[in-house]
């Protein structure tokens, strides 16, 4: 049973389930999509950049984008909302006492708008930690969504056209290096910011 189990959830962290759980749900229009990019939220072992490429060849670029766009906004809503409106509301007084917690607050309490902003929109930072940490803190709510939609906005903009230069790559090998170019680009910025504020 227990092996059972562990395979179960290795296969829920390859993008082979995914593609063939979009295939079968193809009738339902933009919903399997969205609900695609939007488990990433609730799985982080599951490759956003993977899912985004992919809607982008199921769906073409425009509404590729948009249908993943949705998705990672819906999903990061739905886990912020969860640590702010349950956890922190109702359990905080309890789980405040745990040294890693406040860790966490203190850490927020260096971020300003600009600094979520690009913590939003590279794509290799931890989505999941980030909505656990401004969850549990008193960082203003509508400005934490609204900057949140804005950078995943441009983050799933980034990935869109590195899906397209993928698609495109089947007729001109020059989309190959320009894809790679930008997953690149995306991977260090990622890594240099996080290092900068001391993210795992």
């Amino acid at each position: 049973m227990e092996m059972t189990m562990i395979g179960w959830l290795h296969q829920l962290g390859t993008l082979e389930f995914w593609e063939a759980l979009l295939e079968g749900f193809g009738d339902l229009g933009p919903i399997a999509p969205v609900i695609l990019a939007m488990v990433e939220s609730f799985f982080p072992p599951l490759p956003l950049i993977a899912i985004v490429a992919l809607n982008v060849a199921a769906h073409g670029g425009l509404l590729g984008f948009v249908y993943s766009w949705a998705g990672v906004m819906l999903g990061g809503t739905v886990m912020f909302l969860l640590w702010r409106r349950v956890v922190k509301r109702f359990f905080w007084k309890f789980a405040r006492r745990s040294a890693k917690l406040q860790k966490a607050e203190q850490w927020v309490s260096r971020f300003d708008t600009a600094s979520l902003f690009m913590l939003s929109l590279l794509p290799f930072t931890p989505s999941s930690f980030m909505h656990f940490a401004f969850g549990i803190s008193d960082f203003d709510e509508k400005r934490y969504l609204v900057t949140m939609l804005l950078g995943k906005g441009v983050m799933v903009a980034m990935m869109a056209l590195f899906g397209q230069s993928l698609v495109s790559a089947m007729k001109n090998p020059f989309y190959l290096v320009l894809a790679i170019a930008i997953w690149a680009g995306m991977y260090f910025a990622s890594k240099h910011f996080c290092k900068k504020h001391e993210i795992d």
